[in-house]
């Protein structure tokens, strides 16, 4: 199944590492019917030399669909080995990590976002991606790496990939990233959001797509940035951390769909029963209960109860080995009016977010096609 039979992606949920495994996408499937779907990044050696094993780290269920695998690596050969093992399990498209600041990435591993210092070889990079999946191929970058942050210097790096590869979808991170003296979770707070630079790019390149992705909290201002004109919206931590709040507005308040009705009580059967059979699947190398648990903690968040029931799962960890047991233990914390009442929409308290954005954009982009001719003959 390709991208096409798929409602556009709107609303994406961003490749998070121990986050966005098999059990959150399922969990978050069940809420959202459209949301498009990454993977954790999955290092391209990785792929390669677990060839007898890829099915615990390709595999998924139907239900996934639309979902997105996204890839890292700095060896153009294994690249191209893992996308061509990759494209058997039916990924609806593949894209490429330039934007992760983790040290164990872009520092000694020396891809992620450090590749955007080296657009040549990401070019290069798409291309040999491209050539071994029938499936379109995206690009998750920041706007900038350290003292490399200027516009153009953005510019340059979309031109060249673009020119150099099939590239066409671009998910732009709006803030730079800091290689040396902060953490990946500093990364996603400290260097200012520039939206402006992402704007700017839908101005100086219409024939391509771009994703907006950075400080963007619920499916109201998700609305807020495709009314000025983004191509589509990724979210990460808000939709893992509320998910109730974020993923259940996605449907309705983004693609247009009338409201479900569904209510919490309903996603937790669902979940429930994938859980449990998921845990009685593998024997001794069954999942951890705490695993499958994880992405579904946040369901109550700012409810009554929460606290209690956070607690509650603490302690059930301890004893509990199935979902069914798991939810006896805890959900005597969470009042039936929460359990039973269905989504209620999530209003923004940043209807200006988006604006002034138009009134910062900086300079049209000027393509310096004569130097890439001669930089890339």
């Amino acid at each position: 199944m390709g991208a096409r039979h798929y409602r556009p992606p709107l609303f994406s949920v961003a490749p998070m590492m121990e986050w966005t495994d098999t059990h959150y996408r399922t969990f978050a499937r069940i809420i959202s019917k459209h949301a498009w779907l990454y993977t954790e990044m999955l290092a391209a050696e990785t792929i390669v030399y677990q060839q007898g094993n890829l099915d615990r780290f390709l595999a998924y269920s139907p239900q996934q669909h639309p979902i997105v695998l996204q890839i890292g690596g700095n060896n153009l050969e294994n690249l191209a080995k893992a996308t061509e093992l990759a494209s058997a399990y039916g990924y609806d498209e593949i894209n490429f990590n330039c934007g992760c600041p983790s040290p164990k990435v872009a520092g000694h591993g020396c891809f992620g976002v450090r590749l955007m210092l080296d657009p040549k070889f990401v070019g290069e990079a798409m291309s040999v991606i491209a050539a071994n999946t029938d499936v379109p191929v995206s690009v998750k970058c920041r706007i900038g790496v350290d003292g490399h942050d200027s516009y153009n210097e953005l510019c340059d790096f979309i031109y060249k990939v673009s020119s150099l590869s099939p590239t066409k979808h671009f998910i732009i991170h709006s803030r730079k990233a800091l290689l040396n003296g902060i953490s990946p979770a500093d990364n996603r707070k400290i260097p200012p959001l520039k939206y402006e630079y992402y704007f700017a790019l839908l101005r100086d390149f219409p024939d391509l797509r771009f994703t907006i992705n950075g400080g963007i909290d619920c499916a109201d201002e998700v609305n807020l940035a495709l009314k000025e004109g983004a191509h589509g919206v990724m979210l990460g931590r808000a939709a893992y951390h509320k998910p109730w709040s974020v993923l259940g507005q996605v449907d309705s308040a983004v693609y247009g769909d009338l409201r479900s009705g569904l209510t919490r009580r309903q996603v937790l059967e669902e979940y429930q029963a994938y859980g449990d059979a998921i845990l009685g699947t593998f024997g001794n190398n069954r999942p951890n209960i705490r695993d499958v648990i994880k992405p579904m903690l946040g369901i109550f968040y700012s409810e009554p109860g929460n606290s209690l029931w956070k607690r509650k799962a603490d302690a059930a960890f301890q004893k509990c080995e199935t979902v069914k047991s798991f939810f006896e233990e805890t959900l005597v914390a969470i009042p039936d009016y929460v359990l039973d009442s269905p989504i209620v929409k999530e209003v923004s308290g940043r209807e200006d977010l988006f604006a002034n954005v138009k009134g910062l954009l900086p300079p049209p982009y000027i393509t310096r096609e004569e130097e890439v001719v001669v930089a890339y003959a």
